[in-house]
């Protein structure tokens, strides 16, 4: 014997109706091969949204709206239409009369709350009862007319229920003797009932609460101790996670009977919780599988938990949670509290989903739903008054705006850290933990969070436990100049190395410039993003922070690829969010101390990353050397450095024979200068450096504090940069001295900056052939290290220190290291 159960998006219209015709057949052709003269019992929820239609007509009809007759005339056309696509027109007339007469019934009782202006829920029981009643028969002709020979019944004649409307409970014992005695005495293959619906013991209408077909299949299972009972939804299997929520959920290929219950008590949707209780004490196997797929394996639901290699089978969300805490120093040793609180809560039939007590019993905080929170904060300050009064309790407390996740599976009691390993993945990602419930059986740990986080943590949670194959890294990009096009060229190039090699799946989510924005969850397709950008929506910075911040995304990291110091300004607002930041700007590593300082502690604070190679040497390792000196103990005591590639490009191609306007401007239409070349020329920019690697070094230092002996004219430095090479003309002679004498000495002119002990300088300088820094040519920077560890032979990092293309590739290097953590 098998039941099937059919959900209602499964039977919303003639053509899926069609589709579970199809699959009870092929059932029926099955069980008569295995055994003989075996049944077959098909229960079937309302049309898919007829429910809620019901229950809206009835709700508009209470307060009185005529608007409830429009939602009547969808209903009857809905019923009608499927009558006419399913039944042959010469058997339509006497299914088309019951539905008109059915219809009419429920029109007459939402005339009847209309007049009373009053829906109580034994009416709404009623007026539920009829979306199932009108689509099993219309099924069940639809049945017969395929030659199936099918025996309709109606549920509320068999399934017994005590008065508790709307959520009524199954008196099992009549129940059963109900079902066996009439499935012993009819002899048919196929049976169809309307799953939701039963009745009470004075034969009134009840249902079993949303979802109930389910339920009812369960239970006639059960009773008949049937050999399977099928779920048939238009999911192929319950998931490991919510496929809403992430795209890579997969399908649990089996699943023990308790993971199940504690998977959909909380939240997953594909089957109703109590449907498990009947068959597991039977030990019926549940499978659940797709209508619209019926050729996929599904979920089977069984006894014992079958160990796949996961410690985790499934992870579940619940939202509209408000957490209620009762706390107070007259707690602590006294009995009685928690039955008090939830004897208060009992009484008004507040059902607790979540409860965590402190060791101290200084406070015991329980979740329950948000939509109870007035009524229950009202019945526990009543019921504590006197001690609220005598300040030894203070009134509850409530938090909503909440939601629980749970990781589910049996397995977890087996393995240690799971704990650990949800609460840092979660951490990492700025998700806040307000409370923690975990019972000892250790199926279920539970932690309720900001409904707000309930998308991200559910994604990092199951790329924690179920994706090890690939860590999804999502990047928010600002500036798509030179640096930035060449860093999207190069991740366009490395995505499928960085998936296969690095485990990583980088996906550009969004792109902003001084013009437009683009955002797309989905991924911007690299191949065209100039069109995509151009395309999209007008620029507005804090617009795209503020998305970025509310998209909310797991593993998120921002690139700023631009010289903005208002862009640079947004770095804490992300930081506090546990949005990494990777800075090629050098705006926020060279601003004042204090607020370098900050960035740094709220990159530890909130677990994420505040990372800036390319501020110094482009793509040289030169940071991250000296980060991995002070870390391993090293101390910096002196650096002497050539940190301009701009000007180390400049001072290598000016020999006299072209002007030093002409060579800056070759410079500066290569791409080796800032926009303004004065911030290359003046020493700014190298003066910004320096600071950068003596603060990294750990010293304490502003912009003030550095020497900067500048060898351009002042008249050079004022005006707009066309001024600037319109001046610097008028000064080459000034230039050609500077030349001669470097030439006179056999030496080399370099801008160099200077750490000594707690002292920075820049300068030009000249530097003899013996010097590590005069074989530098073209772009290149070199730094050199004095260390306790590198006394008297420095430690010297060299090579390109400018470009589009190096400074990219530094950026990029930075995102690898932020997307590892």
């Amino acid at each position: 014997m098998q039941v099937l159960k059919f959900g209602g998006s499964s039977v919303a219209n003639a053509e899926n109706i069609k589709k579970v015709i199809a699959i009870v057949g092929q059932a029926i052709e099955k069980e008569k091969s295995s055994k003989s003269n075996q049944k077959t019992i098909v229960v079937v929820s309302a049309l898919g949204g007829i429910t809620d239609l019901l229950l809206s007509a009835a709700s508009l009809a209470a307060i009185g709206d005529e608007g409830f007759k429009e939602k009547l005339v969808i209903i009857e056309q809905r019923h009608l239409e499927a009558v006419k696509d399913l039944i042959p027109i010469a058997n339509q007339s006497h299914l088309l009369s019951e539905v008109k007469k059915m219809c009419n019934e429920i029109e007459d009782i939402c005339n009847g709350i209309f007049l009373l202006k009053e829906l109580t829920p034994r009416s709404k029981d009623r007026i539920a009862s009829y979306g199932e009643l009108l689509s099993s028969q219309i099924i069940a002709a639809a049945f017969n007319a395929n030659n199936i020979n099918t025996q309709w019944k109606d549920a509320k004649e068999i399934i017994v229920t005590n008065s508790n409307y709307t959520a009524a409970e199954v008196d099992f014992l009549e129940t059963n003797k109900r079902i066996k005695e009439y499935f012993d005495k009819v002899h048919v293959a196929l049976f169809l009932l309307p799953g939701f619906i039963a009745a009470d013991h004075l034969g009134i209408t009840t249902t079993l609460g949303r979802g109930g077909s389910d339920f009812t299949a369960a239970i006639i299972a059960s009773a008949l101790e049937a050999d399977k009972l099928e779920i048939w939804t238009d999911v192929s299997g319950m998931m490991t996670a919510d496929p809403r929520m992430t795209a890579n959920a997969k399908i649990i290929p089996a699943i023990s009977y308790k993971e199940a219950m504690e998977l959909s008590h909380f939240g997953a949707k594909v089957i109703y919780p109590p449907t498990i209780q009947p068959v597991m004490g039977k030990g019926i196997p549940v499978w659940i599988k797709n209508t619209f797929a019926p050729e996929d394996a599904g979920t089977l639901i069984e006894t014992a938990s079958v160990v796949n290699g996961n410690i985790v089978r499934g992870i579940s969300s619940i939202n509209n949670i408000a957490l209620i805490s009762l706390e107070g120093s007259g707690m602590i040793g006294i009995p009685g509290f928690s039955k008090r609180l939830f004897e208060a809560l009992s009484n008004e039939k507040i059902n607790v989903i979540l409860i965590t007590q402190s060791s101290s019993e200084h406070s015991i905080c329980v979740g329950i739903d948000a939509s109870m929170v007035q009524k229950a904060k009202q019945v526990v300050d009543e019921a504590f008054a006197n001690e609220i009064a005598l300040q030894k309790v203070e009134p509850l407390k409530v938090e909503d705006g909440l939601s629980i996740v749970a990781l589910v599976g049996e397995n977890m009691k087996n393995h240690t850290g799971v704990s650990g390993r949800m609460f840092t993945a979660m951490g990492k990602n700025g998700v806040n933990i307000r409370a923690i419930a975990q019972g000892s059986s250790e199926k279920n740990i539970s932690a309720v969070i900001s409904t707000q986080d309930v998308r991200k943590a559910i994604n990092v949670l199951h790329e924690e436990f179920f994706e090890t194959t690939y860590k999804q890294v999502n990047l928010f990009i600002i500036g798509t100049g030179n640096v930035g096009a060449r860093l999207l060229a190069q991740l366009e190039k490395q995505l499928e190395f960085l998936k296969k090699n690095l485990r990583l799946q980088i996906r550009i989510v969004g792109l902003s410039n001084s013009r437009n924005r683009l955002i797309d969850e989905e991924g911007i397709d690299l191949k065209n993003w100039k069109k995509l950008l151009e395309q999209s929506e007008q620029a507005n910075l804090q617009q795209y922070v503020e998305e970025i911040i509310k998209r909310n995304l797991r593993n998120t990291v921002f690139v700023d690829v631009t010289a903005n110091d208002i862009v640079a300004s947004k770095y804490h607002q992300l930081l506090k969010k546990s949005i990494s930041v990777v800075a090629c700007n050098k705006i926020a590593a060279s601003s004042a101390f204090q607020n370098y300082k900050e960035l740094k502690q709220l990159a530890r604070e909130y677990h994420c990353q505040f990372l800036f190679e390319t501020n110094v040497g482009a793509g040289l390792p030169v940071i991250a050397t000296i980060n991995d000196l002070v870390q391993s103990g090293d101390s910096v005591h002196q650096i002497k450095a050539v940190l301009s590639g701009t000007l180390n490009f400049v001072f290598n191609n000016y020999d006299g024979s072209r002007t030093f306007a002409e060579v800056v401007q070759q410079a500066q239409d290569e791409g080796y200068t800032e926009p303004d070349p004065r911030l290359d020329l003046g020493g700014t920019d190298v003066m910004r450096k320096i600071m950068i690697l003596a603060r990294e070094a750990g010293v304490k230092m502003e912009m003030e504090e550095i020497t900067n002996h500048s060898f351009m004219p002042a008249n050079c430095m004022t005006g707009t940069v066309d001024d600037f090479y319109h001046e610097m003309k008028k000064e080459e002679a000034h230039f050609q001295k500077l030349l001669k004498q470097a030439d006179d000495a056999g030496c080399k002119l370099k801008f160099v900056a200077s750490y000594q002990e707690g002292k920075a300088s820049v300068g030009l300088e000249h530097i003899h052939p013996s010097h590590d820094l005069y074989h530098l040519y073209g772009k290149d920077n070199v730094v050199l290290f004095y260390t306790d560890r590198y006394k008297e032979q420095p430690l010297v990092i060299k090579g390109a220190g400018a470009g589009a293309e190096v400074t990219a590739s530094g950026v990029f290097a930075d995102i690898i290291r932020a997307s590892k953590v």
